[in-house]
């Protein structure tokens, strides 16, 4: 029994040393992996766009900290870029914007402690789960078009699906390393996957349904995005019957946030009592 009251003071002290507040800024890149990135289970990168986030990072111990998080990324996609005939046949393309918010668990391996520099590097590895806004536009005639409420596939007409929604939930997960720089200031580099819950971030589910359906039932611009491989061949618009295979047999999309990372450290914001600096090698504490 002593040593088990032992360990949990031991623990509990170690946890009070280390825990602290941090607040950084990500930058760095985007990109998707989907029905629209030339193959469904490789990254296009030609298509790799720009990120921005702002991130809170409470620290509980050297090894384990929460994160929550807000991201901003864009993606893209086409057909054109595949070096596959049938696919630029399709002739499908969209972009979008991607909105996320976080919270994610940080593992790190041995431990990262920048007070005094003690533990001033380690690698470390995240989880967690986000929420995720998209809308898939495409480019035709001039203007740009909000696919979700076209229902490309026929979403909202009877005997179809309903409308997909354009808030998935998404599970984050990556590596990365961080270096204090001094027990203030932090910089780092992270490389994220996000599974994300929906097969509809380029707006391709899985199946056509055909021209006359869709022009009846959501419109010209539905039925002329619903099936673009008339524009690729010159032709009138082309009509393949209604549950014809149009996106792979996946149930989900990917996409991808990396960046550079520099954080400030809350050493003294009351979370864990004032910590002196000036005499820190000397072991002395200045109040």
């Amino acid at each position: 029994m002593k040593r088990i009251l032992f360990m949990l003071f031991l623990m509990n002290s170690l946890m009070l040393q280390a825990q602290y507040f941090e607040a950084g800024v990500l930058i760095g890149a985007s990109n998707y992996m989907g029905d629209l990135s030339n193959n469904s289970s490789k990254v296009y990168f030609g298509e790799t766009k720009g990120a921005l986030g702002v991130f809170g990072r409470y620290n509980i111990f050297e090894m384990l900290s929460l994160r929550a998080s807000f991201n901003y990324g864009a993606i893209k996609g086409t057909d054109a870029n595949s070096d596959n005939e049938s696919i630029r046949r399709r002739n499908l393309s969209f972009k979008s914007n991607l909105y996320e918010f976080g919270i994610t668990a940080e593992v790190n391996l041995p431990g990262y402690q920048p007070y005094a520099l003690s533990r001033p590097f380690s690698p470390f590895l995240f989880g967690g789960i986000a929420f995720t806004s998209f809308n898939p536009k495409a480019y035709y005639n001039g203007e740009w078009y909000e696919l979700q409420p076209l229902g490309t596939e026929g979403q909202g007409i009877p005997n179809f699906e309903s409308p997909y929604s354009k808030l998935a939930v998404s599970v984050p997960f990556g590596i990365g390393f961080k270096y204090a720089i001094n027990d203030t200031w932090n910089v780092g580099l992270e490389c994220g996957a996000r599974f994300a819950l929906t097969d509809y971030l380029d707006d391709v589910g899985g199946i056509y349904a055909d021209y006359n359906t869709l022009l009846g039932g959501n419109g010209e611009i539905a039925a002329a995005l619903g099936n673009r491989t008339g524009e690729y061949l010159g032709t009138e618009p082309v009509n393949v019957p209604t549950g014809t295979k149009r996106g792979d047999n996946k149930n989900s999309d990917w996409y991808f946030i990396a960046g550079v990372t520099v954080s400030y450290n809350f050493m003294d914001n009351g979370l864990v009592g004032s910590r002196g600096r000036s005499k820190r090698k000397s072991g002395c504490r200045t109040d």
